[in-house]
């Protein structure tokens, strides 16, 4: 094992021995799923790194990588073979802040039970005041403070102002103000002040907890490929790859299922280099029936008119990408496959049903149906239900065209070998930090508070990236506790940048962040009360 090119700066300190290995990784973004599976023999060796801690062996030479914090804190790297050409690291780094407390943040009204909504902690200072003002007369001691988030390419700055109370030694200890804080009308919770990222204030102490896998295509023999389970329509723990509706671009086997949230970044793999990248997509569909006669196909494989981080032209209420904000449209068409689900979403409009030859084989002036085998079926909504009546005709055959195109309008020619998958926002490109989380959806305007609790925030993360020696990394960073903070947007594109990456973007994150080996769980997902249902996964197989 090649642990760094700059062996003065590390030094071993426990031996490397032989073991048996069968292992998984998790990640999730949208929906998406990242499973490793390996049987074979594999190497560890666990090393302690100097005080300025160097990682050649993700990068292309000798710097220093911590990403997080100040470059003197204590970090160790465990770092297992799986098979040749994919090694799992994983690193802990840091110490708990003894500045760090628990507080009450107030919310100025019940929080969405959604771990991962946004909770209304973010307000303008008159409010801030009022809930102070507020607070005082139930004798309990607010303070009011300013919310600057860290500067990235598109936004940065005062995000507005928070209202806590008190601090804590514990989460527990803070349970008797929580309830009075309550009392006064108002609500709030128990948070942890090291998973603040603000602006201007002294570097965390950590601790942090990550795991990184590494694919090298130089000696990969297996394949990296992409995969749904059953089908896209519903979703289930990791541990059963689940159902699901991709939430943005998808393409397994080189087939498009599901349309791109047009301008934002998508991970492209080709299983048959072991090679991958990452490209801002654009997609477009069309429906050719008798005559050449035409009509523009809105998506693929979802329910017509709800849009899901929308993106895409005439949504309601923007075309602009949104993280987590499902849009709307009157008049919408969309076509389905197998890999949808056994029948197709019910409701008012049309749907015109195709045999395995693309040949009209009946029209339902309703929306639910059988999706024929190896068929398809096209419904319409509102105005374009009428567009499609015009344009099916019985025995006819409709032709259906989808393309995603990239940056440059250059169309991508798919083959089997290719899986996308989507994400956001982007953290890297070319080789240098360059974090897009306005262009990319997670700024909702006039919403401050779900930046502040998505990107601002430390949270658990997944991420994927490509070193300049081509190897793919795929990290998963620990959050929501005492033990491992997390990272926030800007710091997560710091990590990446640590580690060489010439190309990062957030793959998601929250109660999702999870990394198996063996058929258990290495890591400490976030959510308490078991797996997240996700949908589609990126797999690393064994060679055939």
């Amino acid at each position: 094992m090649v642990v760094s090119s700059c062996p003065d700066q590390l030094r071993v300190v426990e031996a490397t021995h032989d073991f048996h290995l069968h292992a998984a990784w998790h990640g999730r973004s949208g929906f998406n799923r990242f499973d490793f599976r390996w049987a074979g023999r594999g190497r560890v060796a666990r090393v302690r790194l100097a005080a300025r801690p160097l990682a050649p062996s993700f990068g292309c030479g000798c710097r220093p990588v911590p990403g997080r914090g100040a470059d003197n804190l204590p970090e160790t790297r465990t770092t297992i073979t799986l098979q040749p050409g994919v090694t799992l690291t994983t690193i802990h780094r840091g110490v708990p802040d003894t500045t760090d407390a628990w507080t009450i943040e107030v919310y100025s009204a019940d929080p969405n039970p959604d771990p991962d909504a946004p909770k209304l902690a973010i307000t303008d200072q008159t409010e801030a005041n009022q809930s102070a003002a507020t607070l005082t007369a139930a004798a309990l001691t607010p303070r009011v403070e300013a919310v600057n988030t860290p500067q990235t390419a598109d936004t940065g700055g005062l995000l507005g102002y928070r209202t806590r109370v008190s601090t804590f030694a514990t989460a527990a200890d803070a349970a008797t103000t929580l309830t009075a804080v309550k009392a006064t009308g108002l609500s709030g919770s128990a948070v942890y002040t090291g998973w603040d990222d603000d602006a201007g204030s002294a570097p965390s102490q950590g601790p942090w907890n990550l795991d990184v896998i590494s694919i090298d295509p130089h000696t990969f023999t297996g394949q990296l490929v992409g995969d749904y389970g059953p089908n896209l329509y519903n979703r289930e723990p990791t541990f059963a790859l689940a159902p699901g509706d991709p939430a943005g671009v998808a393409v397994y086997h080189g087939i498009i299922e599901r349309e791109a949230t047009n301008g934002r970044p998508a991970f492209i793999v080709h299983a048959n280099t072991g090679r991958s990248e990452i490209a801002r997509l654009w997609w477009h569909g069309t429906l050719q029936g008798a005559h050449h006669n035409t009509l523009t196909l809105s998506g693929l494989n979802r329910v017509p008119g709800l849009i899901r981080n929308c993106g895409e032209p005439g949504d309601t209420p923007t075309s602009q990408p949104q993280q987590d904000i499902t849009c709307t449209k009157a008049s919408e068409i969309v076509a389905f496959d197998n890999s949808y689900a056994t029948t197709t979403p019910t409701g008012p409009g049309t749907e015109v049903v195709l045999d395995a030859t693309g040949r009209i084989v009946s029209i339902n002036n309703t929306r639910v149906t059988t999706i024929p085998a190896g068929g398809r079926t096209i419904q319409a909504i509102g105005d374009d239900a009428t567009a499609l009546t015009t344009l099916a005709q019985h025995n006819t055959t409709l032709r259906i065209d989808s393309t995603l195109f990239t940056e440059n309008g250059r169309p991508l020619h798919l083959t089997p070998d290719e899986t996308i998958i989507n994400g956001s926002p982007l953290l890297i490109q070319p080789g240098q930090i360059h974090t897009t989380p306005a262009q990319d959806g997670a700024v909702h305007p006039g919403q401050p508070n779900y930046y502040y609790g998505w990107a601002h925030k430390r949270n658990p993360r997944t991420l994927v990236g490509i070193d300049c020696q081509g190897r793919t990394l795929l990290i998963t960073a620990d959050g929501r506790s005492t033990n491992s903070l997390g990272l926030s947007i800007t710091e997560e594109a710091n990590v990446a940048k640590s580690l060489g990456l010439q190309q990062a973007m957030n793959l998601d994150g929250g109660g999702s962040t999870t990394t198996v080996i063996n058929g258990q769980v290495i890591n400490t997902p976030s959510d308490t009360t078991g797996q997240r249902p996700i949908g589609d996964a990126l797999e690393v197989l064994p060679p055939t």
